[in-house]
């Protein structure tokens, strides 16, 4: 969801000015759910921004090794909460280090393997899992298709988890790739046109220009434009959809394209992206869609296992592991779109989810990290890769999201923390071109124009109603 503005004669993949985020901020929910039988064990607890609590429980997570299962950051208390198995040295030196450390059943092991249990004998269409550290279980999720034989064989197999593992619920609507409508990234393909939103732009391992979005519009269409009848711009290079991870690598066809960092919010805003981080249950993230434009919430669980209905085949099953789970609402073609904190940092890409921006519902995200690590490439003009994250180095890729919610995101905001204000403060390697109209925005892409090159960005918007501004 990177962008920049530029007139529409040059606007590449993308479209969007920039504009201030939005309009009425919204408050996000208390972090603070439930903690079950989970009790908290304080020492000298300190109130820490959300940056601070990525890097602390990064560090908590190395030394507590097989006693970690999993933390979260309270942003009403703006403290880093660390779930642990045991007592010992390490959980004292975790309470010493400011952090609250909650004792409780579930290691990161036994979270694992009810989610290969769930996946062996209940990968049933419409159906979802992802581990959440407040309640140190795996949360299920059914959605509005799972009823007769399939509820029953899935409330069996969560039933044989016991209470204390996993929790069944319903959801509305239905699980469902966001891939058609929006206005965005455009592709013919026989019988009409895919429709996605671009996502971040990166360099690709070979010094490319690229950008990356979701796995299924990858594998949907090959080339990509920037609009309808346009000419393709960019090329699918590597997709990753079914299996671990919903991710695309495109890279733009014109070597010289710049493709700058960024995410255009809206409304006059532009969001440097300085980095790639690590979800946290409880943090604040941003989504940028071509759809809906920008909506927040929270994140709410990780190392999440969707079962979509198959496209291709009506008795089969698409299933997806290793995404983030989040309350943040999307709708179809905003696939691919950014989720991203208030401080800039790159969190997921849009894969799918239940409900819409009217209702509600539950998104899941393929993390930016394991999209890096797999595909080679770094954020923006050689920005922070996957290996480089600030406060979430030892965390990137997919398979160290495994199980009980260990993450630790750079950027785990709480509600008010800002992005806008720090965002321009803050250097990222560039970002893409929106076809909206911002202040400023015609005298980026005239000076685009006068050194010939082209800024290629994250989709434009319809209808967003987050603001990313706030103090910290």
């Amino acid at each position: 969801m990177s962008h920049k503005r530029m007139p529409k004669r040059k606007a590449a993949i993308a479209v969007g000015g920039v504009a201030a985020l939005g309009a009425a901020a919204l408050l996000l929910p208390n972090a603070m759910a439930s903690q079950d039988k989970g009790t908290a064990a304080t020492g000298t607890v300190r109130p820490l921004k959300a940056t601070d609590a990525t890097t602390l429980a990064a560090q908590l997570k190395q030394s507590l090794g097989g006693q970690f299962a999993g933390s979260y950051y309270d942003s009403a208390k703006r403290q880093l909460v660390v779930n642990a198995v045991g007592d010992g040295d390490a959980v004292a030196r975790a309470k010493s280090a400011g952090a609250v450390v909650r004792q409780v059943e579930n290691s990161t092991a036994d979270l694992q393997s009810a989610a290969k249990t769930l996946r062996t004998k209940a990968a049933i269409p419409g159906t979802a899992w992802a581990v959440d550290p407040r309640t140190n279980k795996v949360i299920v999720s059914a959605d509005s298709t799972v009823t007769g034989a399939k509820w029953d064989r899935l409330e069996s197999t969560v039933d044989g988890l016991g209470s204390g593992t996993a929790t069944l619920k319903k959801t509305g609507g239905t699980f469902k790739t966001f891939v058609s409508g929006g206005d965005a990234i455009f592709s013919q393909v026989q019988g009409g046109n895919v429709r996605c939103s671009l996502g971040f732009n990166v360099t690709a391992s070979d010094g490319s220009p690229a950008f990356l979005t979701a796995g299924h519009c990858g594998v949907a269409a090959k080339q990509w434009s920037d609009s309808e009848t346009g000419q393709p711009l960019a090329t699918v290079d590597q997709a990753t959809f079914p299996g671990e991870g919903d991710f695309s690598l495109v890279k733009y066809d014109d070597p010289a394209t710049a493709a700058p960092s960024e995410v255009n919010a809206g409304n006059g805003q532009i969001v440097q992206i300085t980095q790639a981080a690590e979800a946290t249950v409880g943090s604040a993230v941003f989504r940028m869609g071509s759809t809906t434009g920008l909506h927040d919430g929270q994140v709410t669980g990780l190392d999440a296992t969707v079962n979509f209905q198959s496209e291709t085949d009506p008795n089969g099953v698409d299933t997806v592991t290793g995404l983030i789970q989040t309350d943040v609402c999307a709708e179809p073609g905003d696939s691919g779109g950014s989720l991203f904190t208030q401080e800039g940092a790159a969190i997921g890409l849009t894969s799918g989810g239940s409900g819409d921006c009217t209702s509600g519902g539950e998104t899941f995200f393929q993390p930016v990290t394991a999209a890096l690590a797999a595909t080679g490439a770094t954020l923006g003009d050689g920005g922070a890769g996957a290996g480089d994250q600030a406060g979430a180095g030892d965390e990137a890729g997919a398979g160290d999201q495994a199980g009980a919610g260990d993450e630790a995101g750079a950027g785990d905001q709480a509600g008010g923390d800002q992005i806008g204000g720090g965002a321009d403060d803050q250097a990222g390697a560039g970002a893409g071109a929106d076809d909206q109209a911002g202040a400023g925005a015609d005298e980026q892409g005239a000076a685009a124009d006068q050194q010939g090159t082209k800024h290629h960005g994250r989709s434009g918007q319809r209808g967003g109603t987050s603001s990313l501004t706030g103090s910290n």
